[in-house]
C-alpha cells in the first residue's frame, strides 16, 4: 500500500487473518494520509502526541502519524472481538530537505540500491532477528528456524508503540525498495537487486519482483514500492 502525498511512501502488511489484516493495513495507510494532509494544510494543528525536542519537525510528524495509526488499530481491535488479533507492520520513507527519513515497525523492510549494491537499511522486529542478534545463528539454523513469522513489534499489539527512525543521505540514482515479507521472504536480496537493476523502469521492476515472489511460492501478501532519487535540493 502507498500514501504518496508529501513525498511519503509507505508499505503496510496486515496480520491476524486475511480480513482483519486488510483492515489494519488500510487503517494505517488511511491514518497516515489523513494526518499528513491535516498537518500540511495547517502546520499549527494540535497533535495527539507531544513533540520530542531531540528530533526535528518532520521526524516528529512521521512518528506521530504512525503512533496515531497504532492507537486507532489497537482501539478498533479491542472494541470488535472479530478483529481482536489484528495488527500491521509499517515501513515508510519521507523525503525531506535534509535527506530521506526512514521509519518502520515490524518486519516490512526498506532497502537502498546504490552504485550497484543493495543494502538493507531496516532491522526486522522479529523473533528470528532477535535470536540472530543474541546467538549468531548459523545459516542452517536460520533457514530451519521454526518461528520465522513471529513479529515482536507491530502496530495494534499495544496501545503505544516504539517507532524506529533514522535519516539517510541520498545520492542521485539511489533506489529505495519498500516491501513486505511476502517479497523479501521468498526472494533473496541478490534476486531483488538483479531484478530491479535489469528492468527498464520502476513499474516494470515492481511487477517483476511480485512475479518472482509468486513463482517462488507466494506464501504471503506481496507488497513492494520503488522510489528513485532523480535530483537533490
Amino acid at each position: 500500500m502507498l500514501a504518496d502525498e508529501d513525498n511519503l511512501f509507505v508499505v503496510a502488511d496486515g496480520m491476524g487473518g486475511h480480513a482483519s489484516g486488510e483492515v489494519a493495513s488500510r487503517m494505517a495507510i488511511d491514518t497516515l494520509r489523513e494526518f499528513f494532509r491535516a498537518t500540511s494544510a495547517d502546520p499549527e494543528a494540535t497533535w495527539p502526541y507531544k513533540m520530542d525536542k531531540a528530533r526535528g519537525y518532520e521526524e516528529n510528524r512521521l512518528i506521530t502519524g504512525i503512533k496515531l495509526a497504532n492507537l486507532r488499530i489497537y482501539e478498533a481491535a479491542q472494541n470488535d472481538p472479530q478483529m481482536h488479533s489484528m495488527g500491521t507492520t509499517v515501513a515508510g520513507i519521507l523525503v525531506i530537505e535534509d535527506g530521506v527519513l526512514i521509519a518502520h515497525v515490524g518486519d516490512s523492510r526498506v532497502y537502498r540500491i546504490r552504485e550497484g549494491k543493495l543494502e538493507q537499511l531496516t532491522s526486522d522486529h522479529s523473533l528470528l532477528n532477535d535470536y540472530i542478534k543474541m546467538k549468531r545463528l548459523s545459516e542452517e539454523e536460520i533457514e530451519s528456524f521454526p518461528l520465522k513469522n513471529v513479529i515482536v513489534r507491530a502496530l495494534g499489539m499495544k496501545s503505544t508503540v516504539k517507532v524506529d527512525t533514522f535519516l539517510d543521505r541520498p545520492e542521485i540514482g539511489d533506489i529505495y525498495v519498500l516491501c513486505s515479507d511476502g517479497l523479501c521472504g521468498p526472494v533473496t536480496d541478490e534476486a531483488i537487486h538483479r531484478i530491479v537493476h535489469s528492468q527498464p523502469d520502476l513499474q516494470t521492476a515492481a511487477n517483476r519482483l511480485i512475479e518472482e515472489a509468486n513463482d517462488n511460492g507466494g506464501p504471503d501478501n506481496i507488497t513492494v514500492v520503488l522510489a528513485k532519487v532523480m535530483g537533490l535540493s
